[in-house]
């Protein structure tokens, strides 16, 4: 999803009410109770947007369609007109009409000098968008696709310094305040767009387009968590978008589950949420179910199909692959999305060099499609083309920083050049992207190997094999002998006396405090739970579990087993580990 109070009397710590709708959204309720008054708010934002020409309210659609129909009665009023926008309605009807044929220049020139905020917003994103598509011809005219390019937009600086007047005077609304973030986060002002953009979420917290902008600019869970977003039923889908791109899969699949049960079972953008998710933990099979449902529920959907198509890559299933790029192509031949099935087909029958021109291809029509750059990088190391491949993967990085893909593929390309160093720099980032990853863990070790570095590629060796284990017995749901390869891990870092910032380190500390606390051992539950709090990922976990704890120990007083002993239920002997002292440990 992408007004003077008369549209919008929205406040930052109150109520938020669409007008004319009559629909409020208290700033303290996240429930998901009355799905009539949730469909009736979707339906006013998604007129709201449209007046505006903002693209991203299909999402929204998406989500009124999942939901009941409501009767004729029931459904909201338009808003209504003041005075204003009675004097400007020729001239925004007129700009309009050129705005949806992307006249943005001759939008802008007839609306200039309007007093209505909905005339002013389209006035200000017709000038924001007329710069957009002149820099994007300007590139695709005269640079290639690997080049680094220096075409700005001319119109942002020009924009900032008006949008900039108006919110030091408090004029903007929320759709204005959206605009502004967006300008500033293309002139790369980001903690100013992060500010901004939260002030646009609390002025219209329906506005899809203002989380998705935001949740672009998040780099990590402690910066999510430290953002004040509105409590309000549309952030449960913000949050589970953002654990998505976080690579907190786990989280995001139970955010999602929640969203079906509580009502949104039809709706395709949660389905294909959760096939991204599959695709993200490399739960092939799974993903591919979850496409193949989103398929056939909505047939000629172009979104999300280049994911698709790299589960089918992966598979080698080149009937199926063949099949979806005749079938996107019948659609639409010239969407990103198409390009880049195409291109994955063409690679999959090693024809590398077609399958870099139709990536090529779609980096035309988006120059910042992520998925584009980074299998483009691919190709050229299928080609033998390190240079170009390095390029390729610099500009994903450049695109999104949270994508491991990338900076694995720089390890990678590093490593063919015999640049240890350099490999082991970028294999440590994508580590630190996918801490659970089995192959970092192995590219790292192989890195730190290269360089002599026996003790640290031992230290990487023995936490891949650990965690290897942990993670079967935990598909076997043998969470004791899941607990064992965690206390191994941890008695093992622990005795090296470093002060490590390892993220399995938090991860087995939570899985332990978990573990203890289901056993009703409160005091080993309790020690993991304070060493939690030494980790910035794993710290509101920690304090959760204390706080649990603390109930518990109020209603009754449990006594516990050794530390760190395995529980057991019958007299049968059991694998005891040495007890393990973390009050001498010290992050």
């Amino acid at each position: 999803l992408r007004s003077a109070s008369s549209i919008l009397d929205a406040t930052v710590t109150g109520s938020y009410v669409i007008s004319g709708a009559g629909l409020p959204l208290s700033s303290s309720t996240n429930s998901f109770g009355d799905l009539v008054q949730i469909k009736k708010q979707l339906i006013s934002v998604i007129c709201l947007c449209k007046e505006r020409g903002l693209l991203h309210s299909v999402k929204a659609s998406e989500l009124a369609f999942a939901l009941a129909p409501l009767p004729k009665d029931e459904l909201p009023p338009s808003p209504p007109f003041t005075e204003e926008d009675a004097q400007d309605l020729d001239a925004l009807t007129l700009a309009k009409s050129y705005f949806d044929l992307k006249e943005y220049d001759r939008a802008a020139y007839f609306l200039k000098g309007c007093c209505s905020q909905k005339s002013y917003f389209l006035y200000m994103y017709s000038r924001y968008l007329s710069g957009e598509k002149k820099k994007d011809d300007e590139t695709v005219d005269s640079l290639g696709p690997l080049e680094k390019g220096q075409v700005r937009n001319e119109a942002l600086r020009e924009l900032r310094v008006e949008l900039s007047k108006k919110h030091i005077a408090g004029e903007l609304d929320g759709f204005t305040l959206y605009l502004y973030g967006v300008v500033l986060r293309k002139l790369d002002l980001i903690k100013e767009a992060v500010e901004v953009f939260v002030e646009a979420i609390h002025a219209l917290p329906l506005h899809w387009g203002a989380w998705l902008e935001l949740g672009n600019l998040v780099t990590n869970n402690e910066m999510l968590k430290s953002l004040s977003l509105p409590d309000c039923w549309i952030k449960d889908f913000f949050m589970a978008h953002m654990y998505t791109e976080l690579q907190m899969i786990k989280e995001a699949l139970q955010k999602y589950q929640n969203l079906i049960e509580a009502g949104f079972s039809k709706s395709t953008y949660i389905i294909s949420q959760i096939a991204v998710a599959y695709h993200n933990i490399r739960d092939i099979d799974q993903a591919l179910a979850m496409f193949n449902e989103l398929r056939d529920r909505d047939p000629y959907r172009i979104d999300n199909m280049d994911t698709f198509s790299n589960l089918l890559y992966v598979k080698s299933m080149k009937p199926e692959l063949s099949y979806l790029a005749h079938n996107l192509v019948e659609i639409d031949k010239y969407r990103v999305e198409t390009c880049c099935v195409i291109g994955n087909y063409y690679s999959l029958r090693s024809q590398h060099e077609k399958a870099a021109l139709y990536f090529q291809r779609a980096l035309k029509l988006n120059p910042r499609c992520l998925g584009a750059w980074t299998l483009m990088g691919h190709e050229y190391m299928e080609m033998k083309n390190t240079s170009a491949a390095i390029q390729a993967y610099r500009h994903a990085i450049e695109v999104n920083k949270r994508d491991y893909r990338a900076w694995y593929g720089l390890g990678q390309t590093y490593e063919i050049l015999r640049m240890p160093f350099y490999c082991l720099y970028y294999y440590r980032k994508a580590h630190q992207l996918r801490p659970n990853d089995s192959r970092m863990l192995v590219a790292l070790g192989e890195s730190y190997e290269k360089l002599s570095q026996q003790a640290e590629a031992k230290k990487v060796g023995y936490s891949c094999e650990l965690f290897l284990c942990f993670r079967l017995h935990e598909q076997l749901n043998e969470s004791d002998d899941a607990a064992q390869c965690y206390m191994l891990y941890i008695q093992d870092i622990f005795s090296c006396g470093e002060q490590l910032e390892h993220a399995e380190v938090s991860t087995a500390l939570r899985y332990l405090g978990q573990y203890y606390f289901k056993n009703k051992l409160y005091d080993e539950a309790s020690l993991c739970a304070q060493r939690c709090c030494d980790y910035n990922d794993a710290r509101e976990e920690g304090k959760a579990l204390l706080r649990q704890i603390s109930q518990v120990r109020d209603q009754i007083e449990t006594p516990s087993a050794d530390l760190f002993a395995p529980l057991s239920n019958n007299n049968t002997p059991v694998r005891r580990v040495s007890p393990l002292n973390l009050i001498s440990f010290t992050p």
